[in-house]
């Protein structure tokens, strides 16, 4: 073989390497990089994750404390029931009182010499 043919076969073995050489560091550049995105992604998503498990404890504290007023609510409604119940019992035994009074006070005008209303005429 002539010596110019080797050389060219040894050039192109040496750009040959040279391109992968310089393919398989653009490769593994390429790898660290993602590498880094996906680490700073994960930090991100990690402190997010913090401030979400946050928002849901103080959401579930509101939901509690909802959930207390309105128990406190339904008692206070079931009172006011109560209450309305034993107004309405109360009103009807006085309406029943003042009847029995003014029956009373008709009946001792109707006795009463003295009163005039109500006399059957002499």
């Amino acid at each position: 073989m002539d010596n110019t043919i080797v050389m060219w076969i040894i050039v192109a073995l040496v750009v040959v390497l040279a391109v992968a050489a310089v393919a398989w560091v653009s490769m593994n550049r390429r790898k660290e990089h993602h590498r880094v995105e996906a680490e700073t992604i994960r930090d991100d998503a990690a402190e997010r994750s913090m401030k979400v498990s946050e928002q849901e404890a103080l959401a579930e504290e509101t939901a509690a404390k909802a959930r207390v007023a309105e128990a406190e609510a339904d008692a206070k409604a079931a009172e006011a029931a109560r209450l309305e119940s034993r107004a309405q019992a109360r009103g009807s035994e006085a309406a029943a009182s003042r009847s029995e009074v003014e029956d009373d006070l008709k009946r001792a005008d109707k006795i009463d010499p003295d009163t005039e209303s109500e006399k059957p005429p002499e």
